[in-house]
Parts: C-alpha cells; structure tokens; sequence
C-alpha cells in the first residue's frame, strides 16, 4: 500500500475559498482580521458542512494552505468535520494585495510538495502563479480558482476527484486510506 508521504497533496485556502466573501463587511486592518479568524465570526455560518465529507473522500492527503495557519485546525475543521490536518508552512502574508506577480504563497506549496502530484484550490490564483508552478515543479499541478463570494463548491470538488484519478495516477489498488 501507498503511504501517505505519497499520496498527491490537496492544499486548501480559508478565506474566499471554504469561507466565501459574498455579503461579508472584511476586515479593513491587519488588526481586524484576528477577530475574523475567531470562532465568533458571523461569517463561519456560511461554510457548507457537506464539503468536509467530500474532501475527506478525496485520494489525496488535505493540507491547510492559509493565512490561518494552525487556526484552521482549530476553528474550520470542526465545522467541516474534519480532522486535523497538517499545515503547509507559509511566509507570513504582505501587508497589502500584490497585483501581479507570484501569489505570496506559491513558492513554499511548490517547496511543500517536492515534486509529488498536488492540487491547489484558493481565490487568488493567477495566471502567474500557474506559469511558475509550470516552471518549478515536476509533478502534475491543478491549480483551482474559486470565486470568492461564492466560495467552493460540490463541482469543484469533482474536479478534483477527477483530476486526481486521471492525472495523478492512482497507483494499482489505488491510494491507501486515509
């Protein structure tokens, strides 16, 4: 059987991703956004529970790949049914939105993944961010952009089911479970 350190990575974003923006007032300050990333946030109402059973279902391993870091073990999984999940280390976040060039966090997923077949699915994926993963990483890469005021959904969650079975390669008897 396949361990784990084999199995293709699926790395999540929160915000915009399994939290979706629509209707929300964000956080106009840095300091703004620990109460955000509270569990008292209104906002944690609009993550859809049915995600969590799907993604768990996934032949992948789930990695948190979020501003969140650790606090999405804490305040996301359980809404989702998750368990904990091991956290991508990312550099911390810049003060404000780059407009163009590599996502802030596309260097360290490529680094995280050393080669292994990955998926990345967050709200600010750009075309930048796919031609340098195109450039810096051997392995087969999906990198999903969601809509950030609706957030993931059940579709895009077969797009990765597929891609992971074709792309990915399962291997004969599939991946080892979870």
């Amino acid at each position: 059987m396949t361990g784990d350190a084999e199995r293709p990575l699926l790395f999540l974003d929160v915000d915009g991703t399994l939290l979706p923006y629509g209707g929300a007032r964000l956080p106009a300050a840095r300091e703004e956004w620990d109460g955000w990333q509270d569990a008292a946030n209104p906002q944690l109402a609009k993550i859809d529970p049915t995600h969590g059973p799907l993604l768990l279902a996934l032949p992948c391993v789930l990695m948190w790949a979020t501003a969140w870091m650790h606090d999405a073990n804490e305040v996301i999984a359980p809404l989702l049914g998750l368990p904990e999940l091991p956290v991508a280390e990312l550099p911390d976040a810049p003060e404000e939105d780059v407009a163009r060039g590599v996502h802030w966090k596309t260097r360290a997923l490529v680094g995280a993944a050393a080669g292994r077949p990955f998926i990345w699915v967050d709200d600010e994926i750009t075309a930048a961010d796919r031609a340098w993963v195109s450039a810096h990483h051997q392995g087969p890469a999906l990198l999903h952009r969601v809509d950030s005021l609706t957030g993931l959904a059940a579709t895009d969650i077969a797009v990765f089911d597929d891609w992971l079975k074709r792309e990915a390669g399962s291997p004969p008897g599939g991946w080892a479970a979870r």
